[in-house]
């Protein structure tokens, strides 16, 4: 079992050296907190003490506070169990100190880590360290001094850059900056560390106090300056949130009354900002995430992942292309095959261009793009596939061509080859019906654009083998995604969750409701596009295609919209052609096309269901409800049919599939700050005036009269079905 330590060894050279230790990433826990100040203050006690080296064990300083003490906050509202070390420990007690102090930086410094090594007099840092402050991404501020510290050591325009994108930066752009005093090797680290301590004390390298430095805040003017367009650049990007206006605050404080004022205000803030709604939702989402990685049967059960060195994929259109980029940016030999000349060479295109893309965008190297491009080869039939660890099918949604290609794939790939599907709808049992090798059939279902969005669904069928899934997942891991498995049935989890979105939104608009009011709402509500800019930018035949799936497999709740028909005879095809509800013109955003109007007429005129011939009258919250209470109805029906292992793994699926905003910490979660019985009554009352569409499920009924969170697992004697 492991335990939380600090411990103090000191030498004959008169250097203390602090040791923090709490696996896996040494964490600052409670006891950490405790442990630091006990062994700092020994350490300025004794005599034979000349200097300070912080290190933490294992190759890792530290990831930073401890995010399970937040969980305990949000359940009980205490904040008193928050650590308050900000003044006494940070400053009074090491910052301040006649003795100084150098953070020996390996592995990574984050949140609370970070503002620990910041409030030594010097950082020395093994190569390619991470180092950052990403707390706003958990819904709060940072909390130990790393708003005052951090733009007082690397200046306020990057500082400010850092704390609100949360992104790490490695120790050598840390040099640069003047965050990293030197970099050393590994082995060299301590002893580097140790002698820098050393020189400090005896006034041969500068003793800097980062609190009190503040020659590179600039001036007033303009650090002010600085502040309001970072503000205005938060209210377009990050609205709702209010950590992000919270942290630029409490910056402008320590500027304009001083780093002290600053990191009292910070500290104030912080212990708010823990206890609101975003938090919550944040932490939610984090947590969620990381139960991902523990699958019932398959994670458990001692099996060990195959590595998978080379992959086939069938199809170089929009997703297959996002696909094989995925892989070859993670050094894993691509083989892309397409039925003729002219579409294989637009598939290999199409890769070229997303991998010039990110070095264009300074995420990638010339020298990593040629690499990469390096291991993709395109092929017009079977003859590469004898050593493919993996088969990525990806092609249109009919399932003749599916049934046929997995026919195929079976006959030439060798058989311990994983032969995945990534449809988005389509029942694998349908898709692999006619082949013999149904262990080995999975699902791999990517979201647009492949190389860029971070979910996986992985679809396992009653028959696909746990080492089959085991595989995925951890190449799923390798090409940077996170991955949920998920139940087979049409689909999945993901779409099958949401297919009633865009049908609701189609609803209201045959009902008479403006789509561009409908839009502005959920936008604001805070997905990225409302669900008919979406329906422009994925393309009218994928609306087309998932509709009939969706109307054969759930025919008592899907509604019949003439709309999308009715844009495709018009000549529009969404963003593709330019022309959808919306007008897509090169280096503009999209404009509402007035022009569309005419034919939304004809939809509500061809579907005749507006109460008495006009449209109805709805408030901004009825038609958020109206949109997103179908879903969480859907989401109870996948609940219950356990496709999912834990509700938890909807609330991720949706984040970062249907980016469903994260700080409303996922559908399910969302759906249990509003209540089972609110939602229950509220489709009750929709469904008496607007038919089944809006019934509740028999999950959300049950849920909403025994006040049940739609969250919690079921009773075990409640005979729900079992989990995948």
């Amino acid at each position: 079992m492991k335990r939380s330590t600090v411990t103090m060894e000191v030498g004959t050279d008169g250097v203390a050296v602090i040791t923090i230790s709490n696996p896996p990433v040494n964490a600052l826990a409670l006891a950490i907190f405790e442990g630091l100040k006990e062994k700092y203050t020994e350490a300025m006690r004794r005599d034979d003490v000349k200097a300070v080296v912080l290190i933490g064990n294992g190759g890792k300083f530290s990831g930073g506070f401890d995010i399970n003490v937040f969980e305990i906050v949000h359940r009980t509202g205490d904040t008193s169990i928050l650590p308050d070390a900000s003044v006494d420990l940070m400053i009074n007690i090491i910052e301040d100190a006649k003795k100084p102090s150098v953070a020996a930086i390996e592995g990574l410094a984050l949140g609370g880590g970070l503002e620990l090594a910041m409030v030594c007099h010097a950082r020395i840092a093994a190569p390619k360290a991470q180092l950052g402050l990403p707390e706003l991404s958990l819904g709060v501020i940072p909390g130990s001094g790393g708003t005052q510290r951090l733009p007082r050591l690397i200046g306020l325009e990057k500082a400010v850059d850092i704390m609100l994108s949360s992104r790490p930066i490695t120790s050598e752009e840390g040099q640069k900056l003047g965050l990293v005093d030197a970099i050393v090797a590994s082995e060299e680290l301590l002893k580097v560390s140790k002698q820098w301590a050393l020189d400090i004390a005896r006034r041969r390298k500068p003793w800097i106090r980062p609190l009190h430095n503040v020659e590179k805040l600039g001036s007033l003017p303009d650090a002010i300056d600085l502040l309001n367009m970072a503000r205005q650049q938060a209210k377009q990007t990050v609205k709702n949130m209010p950590q992000h206006q919270a942290c630029l605050d409490v910056i402008a404080e320590g500027i304009i009354h001083g780093g002290y004022h600053g990191v009292l205000k910070e500290s104030e803030v912080f212990k708010h900002l823990v206890k609101t709604d975003t938090s919550k939702g944040l932490v939610h989402a984090f947590f969620a995430q990381r139960a991902t990685t523990k699958v019932p049967n398959v994670t458990d059960v001692g099996l060990t992942p195959r590595r998978i060195k080379k992959i086939a994929v069938i199809g170089g259109g929009l997703m297959g292309s996002g696909i094989a980029t995925a892989f070859i940016l993670s050094n894993i030999y691509v083989v892309l095959k397409e039925i003729n000349s002219d579409y294989l060479h637009k598939g290999l295109k199409a890769i070229e261009v997303n991998v010039r893309g990110l070095v264009s965008r300074k995420k990638l190297t010339p020298d990593q793009a040629e690499k990469a491009l390096s291991i993709l080869k395109g092929v017009l039939d079977y003859s590469g596939f004898k050593d493919v660890d993996m088969v990525i099918e990806a092609v249109i949604e009919n399932i003749s061509l599916k049934q046929k290609i997995f026919e195929d794939i079976e006959k030439v790939c060798a058989s311990h080859c994983i032969l995945a599907s990534n449809t988005s709808t389509i029942d694998l049992d349908i898709v692999g019906e006619k082949t013999k090798a149904q262990d080995r059939i999975v699902g791999a279902h990517f979201f647009s654009p492949a190389h860029v969005m971070p979910l996986l669904e992985i679809v396992r069928t009653e028959k696909t083998s746990p080492q089959i899934i085991l595989d995925l997942m951890t190449a799923g891991k390798i090409i940077k995604k996170v991955p949920v498995v998920v139940g087979n049935c049409t689909g999945f989890a993901v779409n099958r969750t949401f297919f009633p979105y865009s049908q609701s939104a189609h609803l209201l608009a045959n009902l008479g409701v403006d789509v561009f009011r409908i839009d502005q709402l959920i936008s604001n509500f805070g997905l990225p596009m409302g669900p008919f800019q979406l329906q422009d930018v994925a393309g009218y035949g994928v609306a087309v295609a998932t509709t009939k799936e969706f109307s054969v497999s759930f025919p008592d709740r899907t509604f019949a919209s003439p709309l999308v028909d009715l844009l495709m005879k018009n000549g529009r095809n969404g963003k593709s052609n330019g022309k959808g509800y919306y007008i897509y013109e090169k280096g503009s955003k999209p404009k509402p096309d007035p022009s569309v109007l005419p034919i939304i007429e004809e939809s509500r005129r061809l579907t005749n269901i507006m109460p008495g011939g006009k449209p109805i009258t709805v408030t901004d919250e009825e038609i958020i409800e109206m949109i997103l209470f179908p879903v969480v109805n859907e989401a109870c029906r996948v609940l219950d049919d356990g496709i999912v292992v834990q509700a938890s793994d909807l609330d991720v699926a949706s984040v970062l599939g249907m980016s469903f905003p994260s700080y409303r910490g996922g559908i399910v979660y969302w759906a249990d700050t509003i209540g089972a019985d609110y939602i229950y009554r509220r489709l009750k009352t929709l469904s008496e005036a607007y038919g089944n569409f809006f019934r509740p499920s028999n999950y959300l009924t049950e849920r909403a009269a025994r006040v049940i969170p739609l969250s919690a697992p079921a009773p075990a004697s409640s005979g729900a079905r079992p989990r995948l």
